[in-house]
């Protein structure tokens, strides 16, 4: 069941990055560019050949390849694992997530679609993949940390070293 679970997720975030940048480059193409969220941010097109920050650019095939590989990874890991964390299994939903719809548009355009241009910082122009991806990855590094150095002071008698074992 919880495998079952976890796919129809992945759809449906998969499923919304594509809805929204479809939506995002349509307002675009009719409207130009528009400042949202107390003009934060701007909704900007860019075809982005490249990885983050376009690093990589014209190299779809290669990226495209390295995504593959990382989605099949972090989908085995996902649907393999004896215990589950909420926090170690959302934050796959998400990296795979924003995988594949970074997948989509390299495979269907040979680009990906940018459209999340923050206007208070000099960054790079991003999406709702890439958000899910970085939300994700960060999630999922600090609980693996946490859960280790949880794990070590266990091990280690509760934290107290080994002149308290005595």
């Amino acid at each position: 069941m919880f495998q079952f679970v976890s796919l129809i997720v992945i759809i449906a975030l998969a499923g919304l990055d594509q809805f929204i940048k479809y939506s995002v480059t349509n307002y675009i193409e009719t409207h130009g560019t528009k400042d949202f969220l107390f003009g934060l941010f701007r909704l900007t097109y860019v075809k982005n050949t490249g990885a983050a920050f376009s690093s990589f650019s014209g190299n779809t095939v290669i990226l495209s390849a390295v995504t593959s590989v990382i989605i099949v990874a972090c989908l085995i890991y996902l649907m393999m694992r004896k215990s589950h964390s909420i926090i170690a299994d959302i934050s796959l939903i998400l990296v795979i997530s924003g995988g594949i719809g970074n997948m989509i548009d390299r495979v269907s355009n040979g680009f990906v679609v940018d459209f999340i241009e923050p206007l208070f910082v000099n960054f790079a122009v991003f999406n709702v993949a890439d958000c899910f991806i970085t939300v994700g990855a960060f999630m999922l590094a600090g609980y693996e940390l946490f859960s280790g150095l949880k794990k070590s002071k266990s091990a280690s008698g509760n934290g107290r070293g080994d002149e308290d074992a005595r």
